[in-house]
């Protein structure tokens, strides 16, 4: 089992920077692929962007591109995502996922789920 606890969310402006972190436990977290997802009221969850176990592969949804970064720290078993010129269209509930596989993670049918964290952008 892996658990996930996102955090790092709030309230911000348009313009603004936000950095969310997700701290996993429970296996190795190198073993693991970790991605974003986001989901917005009333719409489908979106994949966000992805990294691989050694950081060495990373991939974005085009509307991110630019913007949003994705990292990790194996020895802290931690996972970020730096949102820059944040949009009001940026506001949903972001999720992080693990999976061994980087097609399943990408495809959003991980096992392994944070509880989410809200992010909220105003205009």
């Amino acid at each position: 089992q892996v658990q996930l606890v996102e955090s790092g969310g709030g309230l911000v402006q348009a313009g603004d920077s936000l950095i969310l972190s997700c701290a996993a436990s429970g296996r190795t977290f190198s073993n693991y692929n970790m991605g974003w997802f986001r989901q917005a009221p009333a719409k489908e969850r979106d994949f966000v962007a992805a990294i691989s176990g050694s950081s060495t592969m990373t991939y974005y949804a085009d509307f991110v591109k630019g913007r949003f970064t994705i990292s990790r720290d194996n020895a802290k078993s931690t996972v970020y995502l730096q949102m820059n010129s944040l949009k009001p269209e940026d506001t949903a509930v972001y999720y992080c996922a693990a999976d061994s596989s980087m097609f399943t993670l990408r495809s959003g049918n991980s096992n392994y789920w944070g509880q989410g964290t809200q992010v909220t952008v105003s205009s």
